[in-house]
C-alpha cells in the first residue's frame, strides 16, 4: 500500500498513487514527487514499448552527462569511488526519501552583517546578504546571510559537525576527501558545492545537506547519498536554474 504524505489516503500500487498526486496535489508536490509524476506521465503517453523508452532515456542521459562534464571541465573521483562530476538528471528517490522540503522564507536582500531571524538553522531560504559564499571546502563557519544567497543561486551547502571526530576538519579522512572532491569539482556561480562546519552548538546530525527549501540529515557520511542530492538539486536554485 502507498500512503499519501499530503492527505494520508492509501492506494494499492504506485500507479494509482502517482495518479492521485497528479490529480489532487499538483500544486503541493516537492521536487522528488514531481519528478516521479512527470516520469510516469512520460511513460504513459509515449506510446512506445517500455524497453524502447528505457533505451532512449539511457542515451539521453549519457549525452547529457558528457555535456555536463565537459562544461565543468573536471573528472574528479572521490576516494570512495564516486564520479564527482557525473551527476544524474535526478536523484535516486530511495536515497532521498528522508529529504524534507519547507516553505520559502523569502528572497530579499539585507545589509551585510545585519541580524536575521531564520525559522530554522541551518536556514534553507530567507533574507540574505548581497554577496554569496563561493564554492569550496571551509574549516571555519561562514555567515548564514552569504550561504543563503548561494542556495538561491543553486548551490548545495553541506554542514559537518566539527566535534564529530578528533581530526582537524571534524570528519573522517575519507569523508573529508570526498567532500573536498565534490566542492572542488562543482564551482560554478549557479551550481557550486559549499562544505562548512555547522556553527550550531548541538547539530541535529553529523551532516546536514541543504539546497533551497530542502534539507537532508545524515548521521554518518554516505557519498552515494550526497551524489543523489546533488543530482536532484544542484544548479536548480530559484534565481537562475541551469540544469
Amino acid at each position: 500500500m502507498e500512503e499519501c504524505e499530503y492527505c494520508s489516503e492509501s492506494f494499492d500500487g504506485e500507479d494509482a498513487y502517482l495518479d492521485h498526486l497528479a490529480d489532487s496535489h499538483g500544486d503541493e508536490l516537492g521536487a522528488i514527487d514531481q519528478r516521479r509524476v512527470d516520469s510516469r506521465g512520460s511513460d504513459d503517453e509515449s506510446g512506445l514499448p517500455l524497453g524502447t523508452v528505457v533505451v532512449g532515456l539511457v542515451v539521453v542521459l549519457a549525452v547529457g552527462v558528457a555535456i555536463y562534464v565537459t562544461q565543468l571541465g573536471g573528472d574528479g573521483v572521490s576516494p570512495d569511488g564516486i564520479e564527482a562530476a557525473e551527476l544524474n538528471s535526478s536523484g535516486d528517490t530511495e536515497r532521498l526519501s528522508a529529504v524534507e522540503q519547507f516553505d520559502s522564507e523569502g528572497t530579499q536582500h539585507v545589509e551585510a552583517g545585519s541580524s536575521i531571524d531564520y525559522a530554522r538553522t541551518p536556514p534553507l531560504s530567507g533574507p540574505h546578504y548581497n554577496i554569496p559564499t563561493e564554492g569550496g571546502f571551509y574549516e571555519e563557519p561562514q555567515p548564514y546571510g552569504n550561504l543563503i544567497h548561494a542556495l538561491e543561486h543553486g548551490a548545495v551547502v553541506i554542514y559537518y559537525d566539527s566535534e564529530a571526530s578528533g581530526d582537524a576538519a571534524g570528519t573522517s579522512d575519507t569523508a573529508e576527501e570526498s567532500l573536498e572532491e565534490f566542492a572542488a569539482t562543482h564551482t560554478g556561480q549557479w551550481r557550486s558545492v559549499i562544505v562548512v562546519p555547522n556553527p550550531e552548538d548541538d547539530p541535529e546530525a553529523d551532516y546536514v545537506v541543504t539546497a533551497w527549501q530542502n534539507r537532508l540529515y545524515m548521521d554518518s557520511y554516505d557519498a552515494q547519498t550526497v551524489h543523489a542530492f546533488l543530482s536532484e538539486f544542484l544548479g536548480r536554485g530559484p534565481e537562475n536554474p541551469v540544469r
